[in-house]
């Protein structure tokens, strides 16, 4: 624990973050990049939760807008974090880092159903712990579910991987003179609509005094970096 700089950090990542070089589902070279980097984070005494979206196999929102019920939908998309959830753990354990996959809806006969106090007890053993199915309520997104799991599991910083470094003034893909942002603060990010994450989940982060940290998941050593508390990517705080 000497080299990190926090004890309990709770990591999003999207479903999208799985693709790779592909249209759909899972690239085993991604999800095994990131198993790793998880992996030692862990190993270095980092107690990781980590919540991780659906949208690489199904997005609820997107299934609405083609006529599909809003709540099946979404019902639908909390299955594919479940497929995700499970797809990290046997990466994880493939390199050894013990790893509870726990639901928010029960299907108990591949997972454990989410509890906080036993999520806790697996972290203090220093199992990664896997979020599946959102909150296990339609109309709720992924981010929201990792804002309310870092809460309740007292992380000491919330960090979400995406494909940029941090969180810029513009879309840096479209527009070269972007400016990347070092800090901001809740409020700023929800006044100029910066869409870094759902609104819910800054709000709620916002109102709990939780840190989040956003960075670039592909750029590989990030996160070690990040839980030995060097300053990547944008601090919303």
């Amino acid at each position: 624990m000497s080299q990190s700089a926090y004890k309990r950090i709770l990591l999003k990542l999207s479903g999208e973050a799985l693709l790779g070089d592909h249209d759909y589902g899972i690239d085993p070279k991604i999800i095994h990049r990131i198993a790793r980097e998880i992996s030692d984070v862990v190993a270095a005494g980092v107690q990781v939760g980590i919540v991780i979206g659906g949208g690489n196999i199904f997005r609820g929102a997107g299934l609405a807008a083609s006529g599909i019920d809003r709540v099946t939908g979404d019902h639908m998309g909390m299955l594919a974090t479940v497929i995700n959830s499970l797809a990290l753990q046997d990466a994880m354990e493939r390199i050894d880092c013990t790893t509870r996959v726990m639901s928010a809806i029960s299907i108990k006969e591949v997972c454990e159903d989410y509890i906080r106090r036993r999520a806790v007890r697996h972290l203090e053993k220093h199992r990664a712990v896997i979020f599946a199915a959102g909150t296990g309520n339609p109309f709720f997104t992924t981010d929201s579910a990792a804002s309310l799991r870092a809460i309740e599991i007292g992380a000491d910083l919330m960090l979400k991987g995406t494909k940029v470094d941090g969180i810029y003034s513009d879309d840096p893909v479209s527009n070269p003179d972007a400016h990347l942002y070092e800090t901001l603060s809740y409020d700023e990010v929800i006044e100029q609509k910066l869409r870094v994450m759902d609104t819910n989940g800054i709000v709620l982060c916002r109102d709990q005094s939780m840190p989040i940290r956003i960075f670039n998941l592909y750029r590989e050593g990030d996160l070690m970096r990040l839980v030995q508390g060097h300053p990547v990517g944008t601090l919303v705080a």
